[in-house]
């Protein structure tokens, strides 16, 4: 498993690679929820990281460019979410700590 979390070009970049799947985004901020991490760039959502119906598996969501509704998902591990959350915080790039917080209680 090979994990990048830095800020690059003015975004933050996080990308997790793995033998058998790759998810990578770049976001201006995260906007926490109570199971759910928003990737926004440019006040838009780019794609998510959200509690698979309260087991433990954790699924990255891409939204496409293209029209409708498609995404890619794919499952990562919590630590790559708990250090894509740590930098973003880190870097001023959450929305709202206190939800951060309540984030990574109820999902890491």
């Amino acid at each position: 498993m090979k994990t990048i979390v830095t800020e690059r070009d003015e975004l933050m970049l996080a990308r997790f690679e793995s033998d058998d799947r790759v998810f990578e985004v770049n976001f201006d901020s995260i906007e926490p929820t109570d199971v759910t991490l928003r990737f926004l760039r440019d006040d838009e959502r780019v794609g998510s990281i959200y509690n698979d119906d309260g087991t433990d598996r954790t699924m990255a969501r891409l939204t496409t460019a293209r029209e409708g509704t498609d995404f890619i998902g794919v499952e990562v591990p919590k630590e790559f979410v708990a250090d894509v959350l740590d930098a973003a915080i880190e870097a001023g790039r959450v929305t709202d700590e206190a939800a951060a917080d309540g984030y990574r209680i109820r999902v890491l």
